[in-house]
């Protein structure tokens, strides 16, 4: 039986709207580079809408967020670390609401997803997908 490889890949974005593109073109570029595609769209959507809240609500000014995908087995975890502690929450967007649908799409599409508080300062939000085996 072959052990399950770990593969881990973090990288670092400035707390401005165009890094949102730039951390989904990340992502994009790994789960290729790794051959994740299946559940490659649902990841690219989740990471999007997590560094999007980074951006908004999570850096300070002068401050960024980091982006990490991990693989273990046929789970892919992604990861938005940023500067502040305020937990996000999920909650039902109205149809006339512009904004607050991000981690409800988060809660739909991943297989499972959490907040972890960050010593001394910040926290880290992750959703994980499981992958059928295509890692």
């Amino acid at each position: 039986m072959r052990a399950a490889m770990t593969r881990t890949i973090r990288r670092f974005f400035e707390a401005r709207p165009e890094s949102v593109g730039r951390a989904r073109a990340f992502v994009t570029e790994i789960l290729a580079e790794w051959g994740v595609s299946g559940r490659a769209e649902d990841i690219r959507l989740c990471v999007s809408e997590l560094a999007t809240n980074a951006v908004v609500h999570g850096t300070a000014p002068g401050h960024g967020f980091l982006v990490g995908l991990v693989v273990e087995g046929d789970v892919v975890r992604t990861e938005v670390h940023d500067g502040r502690a305020r937990r996000p929450k999920a909650r039902r967007a109205t149809a006339v609401d512009t904004t607050g649908r991000g981690l409800a799409l988060v809660d739909a599409l991943a297989d499972g997803w959490g907040v972890e508080e960050r010593i001394p300062c910040g926290k880290l939000v992750w959703a994980c997908f499981k992958t059928a085996g295509e890692t």
